[in-house]
């Protein structure tokens, strides 16, 4: 029987074409909240606590982390699903993994790494992610990794952004051809939704950006003054919070409305139909694409582009990089049992996984470690 309250063309648990390994269970979970249970206590997911989103962890414990981030994305997605009667565990499932195989220090951490493994197999956020849920975590007696669903790895494996794309070699085992769940292709935009929106809180705390330097654009500028209309007199800090909880508000609202609208238009039904599909069914309007694509213009020049911003990312990047010369220099600096794994998958591919899966604290502590002369090894 179809899952209470779900729209037909959402996922069904009970039509989940399974996992890789067969195991005993000790209760009745579904199978994409027993998904998300699993990741939620995985080392990756915990170590996201102290990685990177713009703003590095020792500038100040206000900032978001991948951590908090992921969060936010879950709270947006389930908003999302619910008002379109999607499969709400499965969403939730999705945003938090979506960030499990990030660098330390972001963007530039993936930069590096994927510069340096250029010739043995490159590096992609997205592909890391597969793998540690699929191979480098550790937690069960029969298997490694955590035996996910089919549509939840389906569902990482295919995440996209304008930051990320895992390219076609590594979908091949998952339908490379179709399109994924609804429930995968509201991950995009929700995660585009909340990065946005708490980049200007962000970038506002830190000095980075100005109000008066948001005026210029249009969404947040039509949305700051409908509430100051709704909330006369309201304090600086206390609109600026209402403006961007309003602008995520509206963001949501478009997609939901735009996407029924195109599940209307084309008649689905059923999954099978969101999976024929040439292209993803959840997305804004024209108008708010357009408006959208303004905001993260603005937020590349003011925010990520700030000579602060770009000062640490300098910096990253060339302790990572002096990181992974000296392990492929000297393989027995990594720990006893990534050592163990060198003649499986190749010396630099282990010393790829052991600095992906550093948090930002842990790869300065380590970069002391190596070249600082009192510090302790």
């Amino acid at each position: 029987m179809r899952t209470n309250n779900l729209a037909s063309y959402a996922a069904q648990s009970e039509q989940s074409r399974g996992r890789a390994h067969d195991e005993p269970y000790k209760d009745e979970r579904l199978a994409y909240e027993r998904d998300r249970d699993r990741i939620i206590h995985c080392a990756a997911f915990r170590r996201l606590e102290y990685k990177t989103q713009v703003f590095v962890n020792h500038e100040g414990d206000y900032y978001r982390t991948r951590l908090t981030h992921s969060l936010e994305v879950a709270q947006i997605a389930r908003g999302i699903a619910r008002n379109l009667h999607l499969n709400e565990d499965l969403v939730e499932t999705l945003a938090l993994a979506h960030d499990l195989g990030h660098t330390p220090f972001g963007h530039t951490g993936e930069d590096v790494l994927n510069r340096l493994m250029q010739d043995f197999g490159g590096f992609e956020h997205n592909r890391q992610s597969l793998r540690i849920v699929e191979t480098l975590e550790h937690r069960y007696p029969d298997f490694d990794g955590l035996n996910l669903s089919w549509e939840t790895r389906e569902g990482i494996i295919k995440h996209s952004s304008d930051y990320d794309c895992a390219g076609n070699q590594a979908l091949v085992d998952y339908a490379p051809e179709q399109r994924p769940t609804l429930e995968a292709q509201i991950i995009d935009l929700a995660d585009e939704i909340a990065y946005n929106n708490h980049d200007i809180d962000d970038g506002l705390k830190a000095g980075f950006i100005k109000l008066n330097d948001l005026s210029q654009v249009q969404l947040w500028q039509r949305t700051w003054l409908k509430v100051g209309e709704k909330f006369p007199g309201l304090d600086e800090r206390r609109r600026t919070l209402q403006t961007i909880s309003y602008l995520i508000g509206q963001l949501i609202h478009d997609l939901v409305d735009t996407t029924k609208e195109k599940l209307s238009q084309l008649n689905i039904q059923s999954l099978d139909d969101v999976r024929r599909q040439p292209i993803n069914l959840a997305t804004f309007s024209l108008q708010m694409q357009e408006e959208n694509r303004e905001l993260k213009r603005f937020l590349y020049a003011k925010l990520y582009k700030h000579h602060k911003v770009e000062r640490m990312r300098v910096k990253a990047e060339r302790f990572l990089t002096l990181l992974f010369e000296n392990y492929a220099k000297t393989p027995t600096l990594l720990p006893e049992k990534y050592q163990q794994r060198f003649e499986t998958v190749g010396t630099e591919r282990v010393i790829c996984d052991y600095i992906a899966s550093m948090t930002d604290r842990y790869a300065q502590d380590e970069y002391k470690r190596l070249y600082e002369p009192f510090e302790r090894a």
